[in-house]
């Protein structure tokens, strides 16, 4: 059965359009209310972790930020994950550290201390710059590759759809950022050029097929039938890829590690709206745009 996707073109966009707004929002919000997008971890800020594992009760987030505080760390972030706690605060010397996990023990019980690390703000900053780099330079090359394989007016819509992706994914975490106190780190920046890869990858598919059609069909249909047939004789290979990778995701956020958590969660997000944007984003907005085109050239032409 064939998906009107060009005729439900207001249905899609507007889709698309909500939950961009949404996210654009909850920058916004995060902006004003922490200084950033989302809410930065010790990667990009610079600080102490510890990730305890607890050999008898867990302790509650009350009893950790008691004894934190003791220790001038009441404002740190404390996260709990079944026997698992984690704890991110400023950066701390190294017999700071070490007087903090002596009160934790004495006072919470014994535990083992299965991660522990310190980043400096300067170091934090570097990777800052070197993440926003590595995102420019990424789009900058896709947009190059896509120009040469394609057309001038396919890349645009390309990057228009990563764009779409990069604002949803950015915008969830900024709002788990606000309401769970998710922070982001370097994995953050892994999975979100991973995503694009993704989602350029399953919008080349559906251009491809575009082009091969408007080889042999272009002459006797329009160009927004041609995508809409395009799009839909791609559509099953696009959500068959999407829904293997999704399990792989799920499975590996469920039953992996609790620092994979957010990694998984990212790229479950992040997949999630690049198929959707393949789809219904690039091949629609490329579908606006020639329609546009032509009505110029017919208004340009005299009478």
């Amino acid at each position: 059965m064939a998906v009107d996707v060009v005729g439900k073109r207001k249905l899609w966009l507007g889709i698309s359009g909500a939950f961009v707004a949404a996210g654009l929002v909850a920058m916004l919000w995060s902006t004003i209310t922490l200084g950033s997008p989302l809410r930065l971890g010790i990667d990009f800020t610079g600080g102490t972790f510890w990730q305890l594992r607890f050999k008898t009760a867990t302790p509650t987030l009350t009893q950790v930020r008691e004894v934190l505080t003791k220790k001038d760390l009441g404002n740190s972030i404390i996260q709990l994950s079944g026997k698992e706690v984690l704890i991110r605060a400023k950066p701390l010397s190294q017999e700071e550290r070490l007087a903090v996990q002596a009160a934790l023990k004495q006072e919470l019980g014994d535990y083992t201390l299965d991660r522990i690390e310190t980043v400096g703000p300067t170091l934090g900053r570097e990777l800052l710059v070197n993440g926003l780099l590595a995102m420019f330079v990424t789009l900058t090359a896709i947009a190059v590759y896509v120009s040469i394989r394609f057309q001038s007016d396919f890349a645009v819509f390309a990057l228009v759809a990563m764009l779409h992706d990069v604002i949803v994914l950015s915008g969830f975490f900024a709002f788990l950022g606000l309401v769970a106190n998710v922070e982001i780190d370097s994995l953050f920046v892994v999975a979100l050029l991973t995503v694009v890869g993704f989602s350029v990858t399953d919008t080349v598919v559906v251009y491809d097929r575009i082009r091969e059609n408007m080889k042999f069909v272009s002459r006797k249909k329009p160009f927004a039938e041609v995508v809409n047939e395009s799009v839909n004789q791609t559509f099953a290979r696009s959500l068959n890829t999407s829904f293997t990778a999704l399990l792989s995701l799920l499975a590996l956020y469920f039953f992996g590690g609790v620092t994979l958590k957010d990694f998984s969660l990212a790229l479950i997000i992040g997949f999630a709206a690049g198929a959707y944007s393949s789809i219904f984003n690039a091949s629609i907005l490329l579908v606006i745009w020639r329609e546009y085109q032509a009505s110029q050239k017919t208004k340009s032409k005299p009478a």
